[in-house]
Formats: C-alpha cells, structure tokens, sequence
C-alpha cells in the first residue's frame, strides 16, 4: 500500500513554504497524531497541522503536550497552540519552532467549553485587544510563518472574524483559516461558506475555508462559494486519512478522487494500528485506536452502499473493548473481510 501523488495543484504559499496543494488537514484534538498526519501526506494532504497545543502545558513539559508536538516524518510540521497568555503563547511556539516546527498556528476557533472558560480558543472573538496582543507575542517571537485558525464569530450577533484577519494580517502573520460557523453553532446546522468571503475581500494574505467538507467535490465547492485560496479538511478525514488527498484530486479536475479499495482502507487501518502503538505505548495505544477503528469501519461500510449499520456496530462492540493488540488486528482484518463479502454478496 503506497501512493504516489503525482499531480499538480495551483501551490499555496505560506510565507517561505510553498505547498504541494492547498488542501490542509485540520488540527484536532486527540485526532491527528502523528500517525494519521503521516498518512494524510503520503496520500496527497498539502499540509498536516498537529493536535492543538496548550501553551502553558508545553512549556512545563506535560508528557501529552509534547506528544502532541511530535511531528517526525512529516515534511513540513506545523504545530497549533493555545493558550490566552500573550507571554505564554510567545515562548511556547518558541519551544515549538525549537523542537522543528515550520509553521506555528494560533487556535482562536475552539469551541469546546474546557477550553472557552479559559478565556482560550474562540474565546477571544470577544476579545480582539488580547486576541491582537497574543497574534503580535507569537509573530514576534519565531522566525517561522504564524497562521491563525478561527471562527465567524462568538454569535450572530458578533461576527467579528473580518476584524480578526485584518489584525492578522497587520501582525504579519501569513494565512488565516475560517470555520464557517460561529462559536455558539458548535457543530450543528451547516457551515456558511458564502460567509467566509467576506474575510477573503478584507485581506491579501492567504485565505482558507473550512467546514463541512465531506466529499471530493465539496472541495471546488467550497472554494466557489467562499473565494478562498484553499480548504481545510476537519472531521470529513476521520477514519479516511486518504480524504485530504481525493480532494486535492478533485479541486485540480483529476480522476481517482474515490475511497481507496477495501483491501487497502484494511492495510491503512493496520499500519496506522502500528503507529498507535509505537507512539503510545500498548496500553495507550489499544485505547487510543478505538475511535479511529470505529471511524474506519464506518468509512468502509459507507463507501459500499450495502452493508447495513447493524453490521458495523456489531464489529464496534467486539472490538472496542479488546486489550489485546494481536486481537485487535485479528478483529480488524476480518471486520473487513465480512463487509467485503456482504457487499459483493
């Protein structure tokens, strides 16, 4: 199982780096390990950008943290951070861009609750003076390009995103990333697309939309409706590291933007399972998996158009609770070989 991406995207610029494509795998917590991250780029991601980083926890060393930033056999690591410290925030993208960091990315778009009561995250669209002192502590402390993902804004009522970029953009940061949904929509109705556009007439700096981009062609339609300069990819990759890439295929006008074969999906999921397990430890690793395992088995049953869901969540009860690695694999390779069958039956 190996891919060789070989086609040609107009090149996003970020600051110094110049990307392969302009298709972006989001930071999310617990999510894109270093693992996944690897895969997204062997399967034609532009960019991978790690897990979000809490500022002060990096700087202590938190053990978590730091795996959070690991970024070995990724071309060009990016690293998310957080915090709502100007100080703080300074000095931990300077550990970052010191452990091999390219591009340092500020999360101001995190609408978790743990993370807004900290005054962190999405937080600070109600807060442009701090969110101006923390854009202006990081640029000023790494040589590296800074970026910024965010939001419309905390509500309708404040959509405050406009603002935000041009205070980007007047920081020297080099991009800024817009979810097309406000802090208190969380996830829920759909992404406004059509919205973030009007962030990309107030800013000449790169431009890019994210939200609800499930399929191949969401990608040039996200594109067409925001005028972005390219896309970021958050839960449509879950379970699909290949997805970034079909994307970039499709926004480029090329074939093979499907879903890999079921065999390799399989030899992806395994590899991956390895790669847990080498970051993570057995123990972590094994209850790290779980979701990913889910998400994939998921993916593989959607993609045939055949197998019931009943069939899924029974392969998800048996193999959610397993301890033992060597039956994980097992349970996985003949989770797939029953979809397999039942969709060619």
């Amino acid at each position: 199982m190996q891919e060789t991406v070989a086609f040609s995207i107009p090149a996003l610029r970020i600051g110094s780096h110049t990307l392969p494509n302009a298709v972006i795998l989001a930071p999310m917590a617990g999510i894109t390990d270093a693992p996944v991250r690897r895969m997204a780029v062997r399967y034609g991601a532009g960019l991978v950008i790690s897990e979000m980083v809490a500022s002060e926890a990096l700087l202590e060393g938190h053990p978590e943290m730091v795996l959070r930033a690991e970024g070995e056999g990724v071309p060009l690591h990016a690293v998310q951070i957080a915090g709502n410290d100007p100080y703080l925030m300074g000095e931990a993208a300077r550990v970052a861009e010191a452990a091999g960091a390219g591009i340092i990315d500020i999360n101001m778009g995190c609408p978790a609750k743990r993370v807004t009561t900290g005054a962190a995250g999405a937080a600070l669209l109600r807060d442009l003076p701090l969110a101006r002192a923390i854009l202006e502590a990081v640029r000023g402390a790494v040589s590296v390009p800074v970026t910024v993902k965010t939001r419309l804004g905390w509500d309708d009522a404040a959509s405050t995103a406009v603002d935000l970029a041009r205070m980007a953009q007047e920081s020297g940061l080099a991009m800024v990333t817009i979810h097309g949904r406000t802090r208190c929509q969380f996830y829920t109705g759909r992404a406004d697309w059509a919205a973030i556009r009007a962030v990309k007439d107030a800013v000449s700096i790169p431009v890019i939309a994210n939200g609800d981009v499930v399929a191949p062609s969401d990608g040039p339609a996200i594109l067409e409706a925001s005028g972005a300069d390219g896309v970021m990819i958050g839960r449509g990759a879950q379970g699909r590291p290949w997805f970034p890439g079909r994307v970039a295929r499709a926004i480029a006008g090329l074939r093979g933007t499907a879903d890999p074969d079921l065999d390799e999906q399989r030899a992806v999921l395994l590899e991956l399972y390895e790669g847990w397990l080498g970051l993570y430890g057995r123990a972590l690793g094994v209850r790290q998996a779980r979701k990913h395992v889910g998400w994939a088995l998921d993916a593989a049953a959607a993609g045939t158009g055949e197998v019931r869901a009943s069939i899924v969540a029974g392969w998800r009860k048996r193999l959610l609770v397993l301890e033992d690695p060597a039956q994980v694999k097992a349970g996985i390779a003949a989770a797939f070989d029953d979809i397999m069958w039942r969709a060619a039956a």
